[in-house]
């Protein structure tokens, strides 16, 4: 009823500024028997009727009439989405996905939160990130662990601290089994502390270049860490704290992170880091980059690393993979636009059967940024 109301209002209002228009051109050419070319039409009118026609688009997409509510309720906006709003910004990518949106922030206000992780999976590596805050209350475990691992490298972790539900798995030993890589908290450690392919970079040999320049290491970023190894060995070895951007894609990597100590960030690979400006020592990018990722959204995130490193600092990438033709005529040329000095560059032939049929190569590299860049 008041939507109404304010829409025929304002619809008056229209109405009212579309005569005064016409007037304004009829009292410009009846003056004179010969006519004079057109007169322009005064800013503030156009400004006026432009302002208008925002109000009534403004109305009717946040208010829908009662028909077209009735016809079709489940295009109605959620009350706390259209709050939420009017307090914080909405990624422009949520827009692309309005039903799930709508799934997302249809619910209760002040009662437990629906449980829909994989809701918010697909929003998120959909580019609506960062999802909407909710009023709500998140769900525990049933059963939290009684004690935490207090180490970084536990014998293994407590299955009560995940909620399993939408998971194949219900427990880490079945994630170690089924996906050894990915939830062997020791898989990774002999490929960072040992030489054994040029592809390998010790983390001892990289501290010492990282010393031996002058340059050291405190703070950084594991892009795509998985269960958060890399995070582990360099907080554990060297006190150097990493956080490790990570997404849960068939498996609770989050929490795996979380429950081993350290610092989980939910952001998929096309999202800003949320640290400030030249802030970071070290930028390393895992396996999760690799030659899938659209190359627009691997040129941006570069361009964001290079964003959060500070002047000094290391980017390091840890067997990225690609065609060797594309590494050679595009990735490599992206990366060279950085114009960071080369530490290290090593390519060698992927031997995987996926690797032999589509001539796939792995790039290890080791790169500093400038000292100052003006």
């Amino acid at each position: 009823m008041g939507f109404t109301m304010g829409l025929n209002f304002v619809l008056l209002l229209v109405m009212v500024a579309t005569n005064i228009l016409s007037l304004y051109h009829l009292s410009s050419t009846v003056q004179s028997p010969n006519p004079p070319p057109p007169v322009p039409v005064p800013d503030h009118l156009l400004r006026q009727l432009n302002t208008i026609r925002a109000t009534i688009n403004h109305l009717t997409r946040h208010n829908p009439s009662s028909s077209s509510t009735t016809a079709e309720p489940s295009s109605a906006v959620p009350r706390d989405l259209i709050l939420h709003s009017q307090i914080g910004p909405i990624a422009s990518s949520c827009h692309n996905h309005p039903d799930l949106l709508h799934r997302y922030m249809n619910y209760t206000p002040f009662s437990t939160c629906p449980y829909d992780p994989d809701l918010q999976e697909t929003l998120i590596l959909n580019g609506c990130h960062p999802l909407p805050r909710r009023r709500c209350f998140s769900r525990t475990p049933s059963k939290p662990p009684s004690s935490l691992p207090l180490t970084h490298f536990p014998t293994s972790l407590p299955d009560s601290g995940v909620m399993w539900n939408k998971y194949s798995c219900k427990s880490f030993a079945c994630l170690s089994q089924n996906n050894p890589t990915g939830f062997d908290l020791n898989a990774q450690r002999s490929s960072l502390q040992k030489y054994t392919s040029e592809l390998d970079l010790p983390l001892t040999q990289f501290m010492q270049l990282a010393k031996s320049a002058n340059s050291p290491i405190r703070l950084g970023i594991d892009i795509g860490g998985g269960t958060g190894t890399f995070a582990a060995l360099m907080k554990k070895s060297y006190n150097v704290t990493m956080l490790t951007t990570t997404m849960n894609v068939n498996a609770p990597y989050n929490e795996a992170v979380a429950l081993r100590g350290l610092v989980p960030l939910h952001v998929p690979l096309q999202q800003r880091f949320p640290v400030f400006d030249g802030t970071m020592d070290l930028v390393r990018c895992g396996r999760a980059v690799n030659r899938w990722i659209p190359l627009s959204v691997m040129e941006f995130m570069f361009y964001d690393v290079d964003r959060v490193l500070r002047g000094g600092g290391y980017l390091w990438v840890d067997r990225f993979f690609s065609k060797a033709v594309d590494l050679e005529k595009i990735y490599g040329p992206l990366i060279g636009k950085l114009g960071y000095k080369k530490v290290k560059w090593a390519v060698a032939n992927k031997t995987d059967p996926s690797g032999l049929k589509h001539g796939e190569v792995y790039l290890s590299a080791l790169l500093q940024k400038p000292v100052s860049k003006s």
